[in-house]
């Protein structure tokens, strides 16, 4: 088995895009106002896809999990 790579570039691809290093230098509060809403996205986009899954909506759930998860990302970048 390998070992899981610890580089944060590879744990958040996001951080590998040119907008990420932006939206860390913005100023603390619009930051915390940003990582908010994006963590808001994403728990609303993981909720429709457990909903969607439910309802036997595979592709649904497959694109808002994905939404779910590159809002995680990006809240991450921020926070």
């Amino acid at each position: 088995m390998t070992e899981r790579s610890k580089d944060p570039k590879v744990i958040n691809p996001v951080l590998r895009l040119p907008a990420a290093q932006r939206l860390a230098a913005l100023p603390d509060d619009v930051r915390a106002e940003v990582a908010a809403i994006f963590k808001e996205l994403s728990a609303d986009a993981r909720e429709r896809a457990q909903s969607s899954w439910k309802r036997n909506k595979g592709p649904m759930a497959a694109y808002w999990k994905a939404v779910g998860a590159y809002a995680t990302h990006i809240y991450r970048v921020v926070r």
